[in-house]
């Protein structure tokens, strides 16, 4: 059940990895995005990287990074984003 559990978690998040370039490009097209969408996502990924198995979830821990810094790279794209 681990392995197959890792390998979902692993493979949402480059799901969400595609999904977040996608929204960017998007973004600077001029277009509009629906963060609610992609906050459910995110909620979902992470819900199901908590339920993996402790041995699992260092395994994990790379594919998470990596739809993070999709996320902050899409939030500083989006119009009206002060960087601090």
């Amino acid at each position: 059940m681990s392995l197959t559990s890792l390998q979902a978690v692993q493979a949402s998040a480059e799901s969400l990895r595609s999904t977040l370039a996608v929204a960017q490009a998007l973004v600077h097209s001029g277009r509009q995005i629906d963060m609610a969408g992609l906050e459910r996502e995110v909620a979902v990924l992470c819900a199901a990287a908590l339920a993996l198995p402790r041995a699992c979830r260092g395994e994990a821990r790379q594919a998470l990074r990596a739809v993070q810094a999709g996320l902050e790279m899409l939030l500083t794209t989006l119009p009206g984003r002060q960087e601090s």
